[in-house]
């Protein structure tokens, strides 16, 4: 793996609302970040999102499982652990990274599920998106 993207791994493993403050060691300045939630461009922005996932979850961290890295550009595999609402909960997903010539994220792309990893456990809409779920299973 390139030595960068070992770097950039190590920061969202250790990620904290005070490694926050050196975001731009790693985000270009007009660096595209989208996930299922959000669509955003700029690190204040990006920041933003960080810090929301603070604000907002109990103990939250990344841990990669695996990545894939072919010149600038890395597929990463994690687990996002963090507690909500008394309980311990874990998403499973990947993300697309794209650096610059700088070796900064120009492209941070999050793909994971969330209909299965996060509303399904929503009373309610849960079970309705079970239901339908198994409707559309062969």
């Amino acid at each position: 793996m390139k030595p960068r993207f070992e770097e950039i791994i190590r920061w969202f493993e250790s990620l904290t609302p005070a490694s926050l403050t050196g975001i731009a060691h790693y985000y270009a300045p007009l660096a595209r970040f989208k996930d299922p939630f959000n669509d955003v461009r700029g690190l204040p922005a990006i920041e933003r999102i960080y810090q929301h996932m603070f604000d907002t979850l109990a103990q939250p961290r990344f841990v990669v499982e695996s990545s894939i890295v072919e010149a600038e550009r890395a597929f990463v595999v994690w687990r996002f652990e963090f507690g909500l609402r008394g309980r311990a909960m874990v998403i499973r997903g990947g993300s697309q990274l794209e650096l610059d010539s700088q070796g900064l994220i120009v492209l941070h792309h999050d793909y994971w599920d969330a209909a299965e990893q996060l509303y399904e456990h929503v009373p309610v809409l849960g079970a309705v998106l079970r239901m339908i779920k198994r409707r559309l299973a062969t």
